[in-house]
C-alpha cells in the first residue's frame, strides 16, 4: 500500500479535507483523533444473508463518522459518545478472534476516518491466520485514491448510496458533494472488484470452489468472497431520491452490482433530525417502500435484497457496549 499524498495528520482521509492535527490530539469532522476507537466487535446477524448467513458477520463498530447524517441509526457511536481506545495490534487480535468465533467475515463498520490504521491491522491479521472475507461497511464518501488503495485489503465493498439529490445530502449530511463522491467512489469500488476476481478465481483458476456469477463470488454457503453491495435507506418523504439513486446505479452497472433496498429508517428519540426536520419523524410507510421496490423491477433489477415487515425498530441497533474489545 503507498498512501501517498494522505494523511492523518494533517487529516486529508476523507473529501472534507478537514486538515485537523489528530495526531496532536486534536479532532476532525468525523469527531476523532488518531488513536483508534471500538465501540463493539461481536457476531451480527442483521446484515443481508450473504454477509451473516447462519453464522454471524464479524462486525467491528469504529466510533465516530465522517458524514455525521442528521438521521443516523448509529448516532451513539458516530458522535463518538461510545467506545473504547485501542491500539492497531489489538485491532489485529480482534479480527481472528471473531474467526474463532465462527464469523464468515470481518465486517468494518464506518471505517473510513481509520482506514490507514485499518489496512495496517488486517495485513497483521493475515500474517496470523486471518483467512474470513473483509468487508468495508461504508457511508459511499469515500476519495478515489482512498478505495485505490483498498485493493488486496477489502473484499466486499458493503457501500451506501444515499443521495443522487446535492440539496437533500447538503440539508441531512452537510455534503452537498455527496453524489459526485459516490459516484466516483463506486466506480472504484466496481473496478477494483472485477480485477480481483478475473485474476484470482478465474485466471487464477479456483473456479471448481465458488459460484462465479457477473463480477461476484460467492461460496457454497451462499456467503459472498468478492462483490459489492450497494445499499440505499429510504427515507420517509423521499422516494424520488431513492428512484434517482437506483436508476444511476442500474443504468452505470446493471447486474453487476447487488442492491439493497432498505425500509427500517428509525426516527430516534434523542437525535436532532425529529426537531430540525419534521418530515423525519415518522417511519416509511409499506406504500413508499412498495413503490420504490416495483420502480427496480420495472427497470430489469434481479440482484437485490429487499426488507419484509416492520425492521424499524430499535431492537435492530446493537448495543454498543464495547463487547469483544
Amino acid at each position: 500500500m503507498q498512501w501517498n499524498g494522505l494523511n492523518i495528520s494533517p487529516c486529508n482521509l476523507c473529501p472534507r479535507e478537514c486538515l485537523a492535527d489528530r495526531k496532536d490530539g486534536q479532532t476532525g469532522f468525523c469527531l476523532q483523533d488518531d488513536r483508534i476507537v471500538v465501540a463493539r466487535a461481536a457476531l451480527h446477524m442483521w446484515e443481508e444473508p450473504c454477509i451473516s448467513g447462519t453464522k454471524g458477520s464479524g462486525a467491528v463498530f469504529f466510533s465516530g463518522c465522517n458524514l455525521r447524517c442528521i438521521y443516523c441509526q448509529n448516532h451513539e457511536i458516530a458522535s463518538g459518545e461510545r467506545g473504547r481506545q485501542i491500539s492497531t495490534k489489538r485491532l489485529a487480535e480482534i479480527f481472528v478472534e471473531l474467526q474463532d468465533k465462527g464469523a464468515a467475515n470481518i465486517n468494518l463498520v464506518t471505517p473510513d476516518h481509520y482506514v490507514t490504521k485499518i489496512a495496517k491491522a488486517v495485513l497483521m491479521a493475515r500474517e496470523n491466520g486471518l483467512t474470513v472475507p473483509i468487508v468495508y461497511n461504508c457511508s459511499g464518501y469515500m476519495k478515489s485514491e482512498v478505495v485505490r488503495n483498498l485493493s488486496g485489503i477489502v473484499d466486499v465493498f458493503l457501500t451506501d448510496f444515499k443521495y443522487m439529490d446535492s440539496e437533500l445530502a447538503a440539508k441531512f449530511s452537510s455534503a452537498p458533494d455527496y453524489p459526485e463522491t459516490a459516484k466516483t467512489a463506486l466506480a472504484d469500488m466496481v473496478d477494483i472488484m472485477q480485477h480481483a476476481i478475473s485474476t484470482e478465481y478465474i485466471d487464477g483458476n479456483r473456479r471448481s470452489a465458488v459460484d462465479i456469477t457477473q463480477n461476484a463470488v460467492f461460496d457454497k454457503e451462499g456467503m459472498m468472497q468478492k462483490g459489492v453491495i450497494v445499499r440505499h435507506l429510504l427515507l420517509p418523504g423521499h422516494k424520488q431520491n431513492a428512484k434517482d439513486v437506483i436508476k444511476y446505479v442500474y443504468e452505470t452497472y446493471g447486474d453487476s452490482v447487488y442492491f439493497s433496498l432498505m425500509n427500517q429508517y428509525t426516527p430516534f428519540v434523542g437525535t436532532d433530525c425529529r426537531r430540525m426536520y419534521p418530515e423525519l419523524g415518522r417511519k416509511v410507510t409499506k406504500r413508499e417502500y412498495d413503490a420504490v421496490v416495483d420502480y427496480a423491477i420495472e427497470l430489469g433489477v434481479k440482484n437485490a435484497f429487499i426488507q419484509k415487515g416492520d425492521t424499524a425498530k430499535e431492537s435492530f441497533v446493537p448495543e454498543f457496549d464495547g463487547e469483544g474489545v
